[in-house]
């Protein structure tokens, strides 16, 4: 056997970046809490300061021409929920995303339940891709191309003689086909993981499908229910340029935002302002049913 240089027998020597590696994988807490530290320190510059300033700002108001005068006050407020019109459009705008989100929730759940446990492996591909279509569309085509089906002498009135016309009802209507990807997707994961082995005891026992869905998929499907209802909820609630597109003369806290940020900034950060509380509302309820623990 030919002797082994000195080079060669020697251990490798230890650098500092031997040195940090070994450190790091000791301690793995350390090394995740390193891979993350940068995205969240991003995300709390674009997304927490943004929406602190926009708190910061709803008590400011509105000095001569559209100059914002740094004097807090709570008038912003006060006018939104002392004017009628204003409590009006904040009632509606939850009406409408709730709509939205049952509206979707309905049609979603038989369809996220055949791809998940009826169809076969090719069909069930097939829809998965035929319900992502719609989302490489652009969002500006697909809520123009509802207000071409929707207006008087419209696709929809040509077609069967009847059209919402532009109004709330038109408005529930878009929304809720933009948003029901994101309503179905989570079921279909949630249907996925449902044991099959479930499924066929309840057939056994002599329980009906209809009734094998509703008690023992529905029970536990929740959260991911709850997961698509956050998406729908949140959407529609902020939403403007649908509701430019097809609501006429509907007002929602969307649109209302979009109008005052050119005249009264503040007064646009007070009603964005409501949409925030309202999902914190929404999350804090949902929170409560222990749903969210088990996404």
């Amino acid at each position: 056997m030919a002797q082994l240089t000195e080079q060669e027998s020697s251990p490798p020597r230890t650098t500092g970046s031997r040195r940090a590696a070994a450190y790091l994988h000791r301690h793995p807490g350390l090394r995740a809490g390193g891979l993350v530290t940068l995205p969240l320190l991003w995300l709390g510059l674009i997304y927490f300061v943004a929406l602190a300033v926009l708190f910061v700002t709803a008590f400011w108001t509105v000095g001569f021409g559209t100059d914002v005068v740094r004097i807090w006050t709570l008038d912003n407020f006060t006018k939104l929920f002392e004017q009628e019109v204003y409590r009006t459009v904040i009632l509606r705008t939850i009406m409408v995303a709730v709509a939205v989100t049952v509206i979707d929730a309905v049609l979603a759940l038989p369809i996220a339940f055949y791809m998940a446990k009826v169809a076969g492996p090719t069909m069930a591909k097939v829809m998965v891709v035929a319900v992502l279509t719609p989302l490489w569309a652009s969002y500006l085509v697909k809520a123009f191309a509802w207000r071409a089906m929707i207006k008087p002498g419209g696709v929809l009135e040509a077609a069967f003689g009847w059209t919402p016309g532009f109004g709330v009802t038109a408005v529930i209507i878009t929304l809720a086909y933009l948003w029901f990807p994101f309503m179905v997707l989570p079921l279909y994961a949630g249907f996925e993981r449902l044991p099959d082995s479930m499924l066929e005891a309840s057939s056994d026992l002599g329980a009906r499908p209809g009734r094998t869905l509703r008690t023992i998929a529905l029970p536990m499907i929740v959260p991911s229910l709850i997961a698509g209802s956050i998406f729908t909820f949140s959407l529609s609630l902020g939403d403007y340029i649908a509701v430019k597109n097809v609501g006429g003369t509907t007002q929602m806290l969307g649109n209302l935002v979009f109008d005052r940020q050119a005249t009264d900034i503040p007064f646009a950060a007070a009603l964005a302002t409501v949409s925030v509380v309202i999902m914190v509302i929404y999350l804090a309820l949902v929170r409560r049913t222990g749903a969210l623990d088990n996404l």
